[in-house]
Formats: structure tokens, sequence, C-alpha cells
């Protein structure tokens, strides 16, 4: 056997020498380590992260409007101060850019119970309040719907349980919550018709079981984020003060 062949079989055997056989996780153990006071103070980290944030609870807590009453998402059965402020809210702010990107205007707005986390107390109105308020991303997209679809919708609303916040649309239901009259924009709703209704994108994507925006007649992406809406609508108002009002209301006999 030659040189080259002696070191052939050499690293044949030190390869199968150094083969392993494959390894299978067998057991996993844990520690929980509890945050105390008994755990040491990174003072450099501390002084790092300071200036931050100082700055961010500077903003936080920046004024952007005032409300005389607390307004909350349960006030009212079939409409609330603090749903009715953020549908109107949605209206004011997104139909101008809506319209001058289609030439269309909204004809109503319809967002969701649901997404409201926090009332707005009595007294100023920060910033931090506002995303106490509306923690989530969701963004306001303008969805064209017949009137059959609409009428989807409103059925939906009857049915829930919760007064979720619309704008532009009139409900009136009887002492057993049947549906007695709908009108958007103050006219009776045609089947044939073509409506534009914001919303949220969670809610357009099926969220809270609102399955009637798909499929549609268009969709209309805004990139205008629903706490941005009501950031720069506080920012302009000196004094919000929203009340329930007739948009959604039962009859009695």
């Amino acid at each position: 056997m030659n040189f080259k062949q002696i070191t052939t079989v050499f690293f044949l055997i030190l390869l199968c020498a150094c083969k392993t056989k494959d390894l299978n996780l067998t057991k996993i153990e844990g520690q929980q380590i509890p945050i105390s006071d008994t755990l040491q103070v990174n003072q450099d980290l501390n002084s790092f992260i300071a200036p931050y944030h100082d700055h961010v609870t500077k903003e936080l807590d920046s004024v952007l409007t005032y409300t005389p009453k607390t307004l909350s998402r349960e006030d009212g059965e079939f409409n609330s101060s603090l749903g009715n402020l953020i549908a109107d809210i949605v209206y004011i702010q997104a139909n101008p850019v809506f319209q001058s990107r289609t030439g269309n205007t909204i004809d109503f707005v319809l967002s969701n119970y649901g997404s409201i986390r926090a009332p707005l107390s009595k007294g100023n109105v920060t910033l931090r309040s506002v995303y106490e308020l509306m923690p989530f991303e969701n963004s306001i997209v303008v969805v064209a719907l017949s009137g059959i679809q609409v009428k989807e919708a409103i059925d939906f609303l009857v049915k829930s349980k919760h007064p979720h916040p619309i704008s532009g649309i009139k409900l009136v239901v009887d002492e057993n919550k049947k549906l007695i009259d709908a009108k958007i924009n103050n006219e009776p709703i045609s089947d044939s018709k073509i409506y534009y209704v914001a919303t949220i994108d969670y809610l357009y994507n099926g969220g809270d079981h609102m399955t009637f925006f798909k499929p549609n007649k268009g969709d209309y992406v805004l990139n205008y984020k629903l706490r941005n809406a009501l950031i720069d609508y506080f920012t302009k108002a000196d004094t919000i003060n929203p009340v329930i009002d007739d948009r959604f209301t039962q009859q009695k006999q």
C-alpha cells in the first residue's frame, strides 16, 4: 500500500470516528426570574434612556382639546356620545381626502364598538388619552357598496347588542327592535345605488363579523390612520361636546 492509499484510509477512519449520532431534544427546563426591587438598577442604561423617556412623556401629556364631560361608548343604548364623536370625526377628516382623490363624497361612516378601548374623561384631552382610546393601528378605508349590501350592514347594526359608531345614516327600530325606517343623507336607500362607506381596514377584512364589505364595487385606501384623524381633529377643536342623538333610535308606543 503506497503513501496515498494509506492517507486515504486514515482520513476515512478519522471521518467515521468523528461522526456523531443525530441529537434529539428530550428535556426543557425553565427558571422564573421575578422582577423586583432586588434587581440592581443599571444607571448607565437609565441615563441613556432618560432623554427619550422624558421627550415621549412630554409629548403624550400635551393637551389637544377639552371635554366638559366624560365621553363613553356605553352611555347610550343605540348610539353613544363617544361613538358618535368618532364616526363624525372620520367623516369630517376623511371626506375631503376622499373627495379630492375621487370626486365623490362619503355617504356614511361605520366603525365598531370594540375598537373604542377607553373613555375620554372630563377635562383635558391629551395625546396619551387618544392612544388609550385608540391603541390600534387601524386605517380608514372607503368601500363602494350596493344598496343591497348596505341593507346587510343595517341588518347587522339592528341585530347588534352594542352601539357601533355611525354617521350619515339614520335608523329607527320599533319596541321589538325591528327596523321600521332607514335613511342615508335623509333619503331612502336604493338597492341599485352605489354608496361610499368609510370604515377601518380591520372591519373591511371581516373583523367583528362584518362580512358585508366584500365583495364590493371598489375600495379606496386613504393611508390615513383613524387615530391620526382623531388627533388632527382634536388639535383644531378648542372644546368637544358630542351628544347622544337621533341617528339610531327606538320608537316607543
